[in-house]
């Protein structure tokens, strides 16, 4: 899939080169500029607990069958059936039930309306033009959660906007604040194309909602539901992280940029799946700040289950008692043992549990 990206930038070379300046200008992510005047919170950049991290153990992993075009990008369980999103599709969610080694995919269809002006510069909505022609799924969505009304709530990357569907009747667009992009952007976050909202959780009074950025920089943002609207309460940043860090030894020694590919939130905690790295991070839900993390590179990366590529493939993620669901999106790839679907990793949790102190 970076392969595809790589191409449509020099396809839409041509067209970008009258923004080039001021794109180039914006999008410096280690250096990221300050808007006067701005509602935004003050940046709180979270250190990352240091290695060695537990390893999780694996409990089982299925193929989905059923997603045609692939790219799971999210899980979440509603009531007692867990959901799952591909980014090809616009117009479907996945019920996956179990069966045996498989978990079965079945469609559920829904109507989203025309989603609301992109709050993006012009240059990144070209490329997120170019791209959905090529590959399909122009709203791009990358994350589901679901609320205790069994609402469902999905983050679309490419019109930075969030969708919500109930368990009966059209979809429709949250109204969220225009400072909620551009406070991300002042701290350096959404500022490249296919490096911007990865995931999204909300509690279950549909009170808090928290969006997860995905790379360059990475971080976490929320909002507050007061009166019946979305708002940044004290600014939408709790935190904003840049920089590389060393993918796990099974995978080379090239650095990478640091990432969040999924945002789960687990009893007043949030829990971010970091892709590279191969953890599942427990950060606080008013600050971001991260408290524990666990591994789960042994299990991912042996030989059969490896993918040949040098970033990590994990982009779902819901956290129970009892333990994790990851999903993998494998961009249609096979693994080492020749698997080609989507999987659904089961993990137990940790020995003392997720709330456990480091």
């Amino acid at each position: 899939m970076r392969q595809l990206f790589a191409a449509l930038l020099l396809i839409a070379a041509p067209v970008l080169a009258l923004t080039s300046a001021g794109v180039a200008a914006a999008a410096t992510p280690s250096k990221p500029q300050p808007v006067i005047g701005m509602d935004s919170a003050v940046e709180e950049v979270a250190p990352v607990p240091q290695p060695p991290f537990e390893e999780l153990k694996l409990l089982s992993e299925q193929a989905v069958e059923g997603m045609p075009t692939g790219n799971l990008s999210g899980l979440a369980w509603c009531g007692d059936a867990l959901f799952t999103v591909s980014d090809r599709d616009d117009d479907r969610l996945y019920r996956l039930t179990a069966n045996g080694a498989l978990l079965n995919a079945d469609v559920e269809v829904f109507q989203a309306p025309p989603p609301p002006d992109s709050p993006l510069p012009w240059g990144v909505r070209v490329r997120n033009w170019f791209s959905s022609l090529v590959r399909g799924g122009s709203l791009d969505f990358e994350g589901i959660s679901c609320d205790a009304k069994g609402n469902r709530y999905l983050v679309s990357e490419a019109a930075s906007a969030v969708l919500m569907i109930p368990p009966a009747g059209t979809g429709e667009w949250l109204n969220l604040p225009p400072s909620l992009v551009r406070q991300a952007r002042a701290r350096g976050m959404l500022l490249n194309f296919n490096a911007l909202f990865e995931g999204i959780a909300i509690d279950a009074k549909a009170e808090r909602l928290w969006l997860a950025a995905e790379r360059e920089r990475r971080g976490l943002l929320v909002l507050h539901k007061t009166d019946g609207s979305w708002k940044c309460a004290g600014g939408c940043v709790l935190m904003s992280e840049g920089g590389d860090e060393l993918p796990p030894p099974q995978m080379g020694t090239k650095p990478m940029p640091k990432d969040f590919s999924d945002v789960a939130l687990y009893k007043n905690h949030l829990y971010t799946l970091e892709r590279l790295s191969h953890r599942i991070c427990r950060r606080a839900a008013d600050t971001g700040e991260a408290e524990h993390c666990w591994s789960f590179a042994n299990e991912a990366l042996t030989d059969a289950r490896k993918y040949d590529e040098p970033w990590g493939m994990a982009e779902a993620l819901t956290i129970d008692e009892k333990g994790a669901w990851i999903g993998v999106d494998n961009g249609n790839k096979a693994r080492g043992d020749g698997e080609d679907r989507p999987i659904v990793w089961r993990f137990a949790a940790p020995a003392a549990g997720w709330s456990a102190k480091p």
